[in-house]
């Protein structure tokens, strides 16, 4: 039986062409920085993306976590919506490693008097706001507008703040908004965005900033233990996400729209239409349940998916997903519904 996996974006599997990239990848020594194949990944995705250096890195937190590291100092507060990956998902890792403060904001930060309303005043009882932290996409499937981003960035940078964007799905976005990732974060000091997620390379994201800030974060990096030997193993695949997985991410977001679609004539469920930006399908139920007994049930018909969240369940299209394996989904969620 094929197995068929909603619950993340991240169990892609690399392609046949990654696959012979890391075959057959010239490879050197990252921490001397001379693997040639790293060097190669690092520009691609700095060019890319409208910033100066690039830093190959293991994980998206990891990427985040070095921005943190490597803008703020001990005691200082940083800027974050609540509900952004940065703070509910990185295990407090910014306390841990950065000793800064946080001040969270409901949500997601997407209007300028989060922001403003939340900066420190100059005053001995007080730690100094430094950072703020933005995200897009965001992790309920919506994505901020170009110019949204850029008034939420160019606020924080009329108050001296620096900025960093969590961009896990920044290519998702620019391929939502047929616009180039730059014109999301051309004014801000630094970006992360993942290679193993819809862009399917087997591990790896990459932060991205000014070569003053991404030599700090080198650094920061080595601290970390995060030190690459012969990585061009690994950064090979990466080289081919961003040549080519790009653009069919567009295929993806298509495929959650129909899934959407299709979910949306069932009576008993609710899809949240609001959040189907890029490959991510939300809905509940509008009768009780037995959730654990739906999920397994989903698996025993070959179809993985995560619990739910606040009764709220998110499907992720990617690219090991086909037309039909979306129909088998609908489908068996269908057919429990009924029996």
């Amino acid at each position: 039986m094929k197995i068929i996996d909603f619950r993340s974006d991240t169990v892609t599997r690399p392609t046949l062409k990654m696959k012979e990239a890391m075959f057959q990848a010239e490879v050197g020594d990252d921490v001397y920085q001379d693997d040639p194949t790293v060097i190669e990944l690092e520009k691609r995705a700095a060019k890319m993306t409208g910033f100066e250096a690039g830093l190959f890195v293991v994980s998206g937190t990891m990427g985040n976590q070095l921005a943190i590291m490597s803008q703020t100092q001990r005691g200082d507060e940083m800027i974050i919506g609540e509900d952004h990956h940065i703070l509910k998902y990185e295990v407090g890792a910014m306390a841990v490693l950065s000793s800064v403060v946080v001040k969270s904001v409901p949500g997601f930060i997407k209007e300028p008097s989060q922001i403003t309303q939340s900066i420190r005043a100059t005053n001995i009882h007080f730690p100094p706001t430094t950072l703020v932290c933005l995200e897009n996409a965001l992790s309920n499937g919506q994505v901020i507008p170009p110019q949204q981003m850029l008034t939420l960035i160019q606020t924080a940078k009329a108050h001296d703040l620096a900025v960093h964007v969590d961009g896990a799905r920044i290519f998702n976005s620019a391929i939502a908004c047929q616009c180039e990732v730059a014109d999301f974060v051309k004014d801000a000091d630094s970006m992360m965005f993942c290679l193993s997620k819809g862009l399917a390379a087997p591990i790896g994201s990459i932060l991205v900033g000014s070569q003053k800030l991404i030599d700090k974060a080198r650094k920061n990096r080595k601290i970390l233990g995060g030190g690459w030997r012969q990585a061009g193993v690994i950064a090979a695949s990466g080289i081919v996400a961003l040549n080519d997985m790009v653009e069919r991410l567009k295929e993806d977001h298509d495929h959650a729209q129909h899934l959407a679609a299709q979910l949306n004539t069932l009576s008993d469920l609710y899809v949240f239409k609001d959040q189907l930006d890029i490959n991510m399908v939300f809905f509940k139920f509008k009768k009780d349940i037995d959730h654990q007994h739906f999920v397994a049930a989903a698996k025993a018909n070959g179809i993985l998916i995560n619990g739910p969240n606040a009764d709220v369940y998110r499907l992720m299209t990617h690219k090991d997903i086909n037309h039909d394996d979306l129909n088998q989904c609908f489908s068996f969620i269908a057919s429990y519904i009924k029996n």
